[in-house]
């Protein structure tokens, strides 16, 4: 593949959330990581990289140099506060316009790719490419038959629009990229998508940031008692994440164990996002309803080298999702040295070896969740070898990976799409000697 062109500058559209704002908080996420990540990446690769975003804030500017050869635009489209996401869809077109001015100041050619995140994205990438005449490549990221398959109990299904979106954004995209073998599967046999489009390339983890250190200094960091158990959760605040499942095991673990009441320590750090924000304290509530308000300790979003230390302050980090795409959390905790204990479902199943670098629990019942934890806690050299394993098992993720997968994908695309536009014009060619 190496004769491939690869390409000189791609545009980046993730138009419902900022590669600049705080994950785990609003709908910033495991994309925002995703999207911040491989453009640095692909910018060390020698690519520039243009990322195209919804405008949410008057304290930033039209375009930001995030990092060397990468360009955040902030696209105005609507108001700037007080629009959901489920909102968003009415602004695709002013949305879309902001993007096609901006390549229109440019020479003929000046993107030789796109590359969308999330289904909206994907919408604005497919009048894109047609207008621009290059490949689409798409990341879903979520996808919304599979999550509507998998709902918690009370939480809203994705709409219909959607699922219409995101089988036309498949149906037109130059090739698809899945986190997982299991979301490939999911998009051939849930949306019909071409197997010949479709590349798995699997996230990755910063291997410099996320690495383990000492637990006793990572809790004083964090204020979290020295002595005990600590069992962290990360991430935003809403059903999908299922965060009530882990203070219900606790419930449940405390009733079974009721002396491991004084030495545990449940962490859940995040913010409300999606449908959480409807009852932004429904979690603090619970905790209150199940009599384990005192063993818990809800904190803010981390940054900088305060979320590498609540992953070392941790014993065990929970991941209980209905449905993960992939799950950063469970591979920035095992690259810092935690076991994870994760809901067997999505890319979790890739993201954490099971019995290797932690558990895979089947289903989201709080008593089986409670015994896993249970027994873990128990048992100090099962976790020892457990978190030896799950730094042996990030190893085999990086960003660098990650960017060198996608590129291989944008040779193909870019490739593909030269070749079909040289047919074409030798075919239209032929059709006019043949009416001379």
């Amino acid at each position: 593949m190496s004769h491939w062109p690869t390409p000189r500058r791609i545009a980046t559209l993730s138009v419902h959330t900022s590669p600049l704002d705080q994950p785990g908080t609003g709908d910033a996420g495991g994309l925002n990581v995703y999207v911040v990540e491989v453009a640095r990446r692909l910018a060390d690769a020698g690519v520039e990289v243009e990322i195209f975003t919804r405008a949410t804030s008057r304290d930033r500017p039209a375009c930001v140099e995030m990092s060397p050869g990468v360009t955040v635009r902030h696209i105005m489209s609507g108001p700037l506060e007080g629009l959901a996401k489920e909102d968003l869809p009415g602004q695709m077109c002013a949305f879309t316009n902001g993007v096609l001015r901006a390549e229109a100041a440019h020479p003929p050619g000046y993107y030789d790719l796109i590359h969308s995140h999330y289904w909206l994205s994907g919408q604005v990438g497919w009048l894109a490419k047609e207008r621009w005449g290059v490949p689409l490549v798409h990341t879903a990221h979520t996808l919304a038959k599979v999550k509507n398959s998998q709902l918690a109990d009370g939480d809203r299904p994705e709409p219909l629009a959607r699922v219409v979106g995101e089988d036309q954004v498949v149906a037109v995209a130059d090739r698809l990229v899945a986190n997982t073998q299991v979301e490939a599967r999911d998009l051939i046999t849930r949306y019909g998508a071409d197997p010949a489009r479709v590349a798995v390339v699997e996230p990755g983890v910063d291997l410099e940031r996320f690495r383990p250190g000492d637990r006793t200094a990572a809790r004083r960091r964090l204020g979290l008692p020295e002595r005990g158990y600590v069992i962290a959760f990360v991430g935003r605040i809403q059903p999908l994440k299922a965060p009530d499942v882990l203070l219900r095991s606790l419930a449940a673990l405390l009733d079974r164990e009721p002396e491991l009441a004084e030495l545990v320590t449940v962490v859940i750090c995040g913010g409300p996002s999606g449908s959480g924000l409807d009852q932004p304290t429904a979690l603090i509530d619970l905790a209150n309803s199940l009599g384990v308000a005192d063993s818990v300790r809800f904190m803010a979003p981390q940054t900088g080298a305060d979320l590498p230390a609540l992953y070392r302050a941790a014993d065990i980090v929970a991941v209980p999702s209905h449905n993960e795409s992939f799950g950063l959390v469970a591979l920035e905790a095992q690259a810092c040295g935690t076991p994870v204990v994760a809901a067997a479902v999505g890319g979790l199943v890739t993201a954490v070896r099971d019995g290797v670098s932690g558990v895979l629990v089947d289903g989201h019942c709080p008593v089986d969740w409670a015994i896993v934890l249970g027994k873990l806690l128990a048992c100090p050299g099962r976790r020892e070898e457990l978190a030896a394993g799950a730094v042996r098992h990030a190893r085999n993720f990086s960003w660098t990976r990650t960017a060198s997968g996608l590129l291989a994908v944008y040779r193909e695309a870019v490739t593909e799409h030269r070749e079909r536009m040289a047919s074409s014009i030798d075919a239209d060619a032929a059709a006019l000697r043949a009416l001379a």
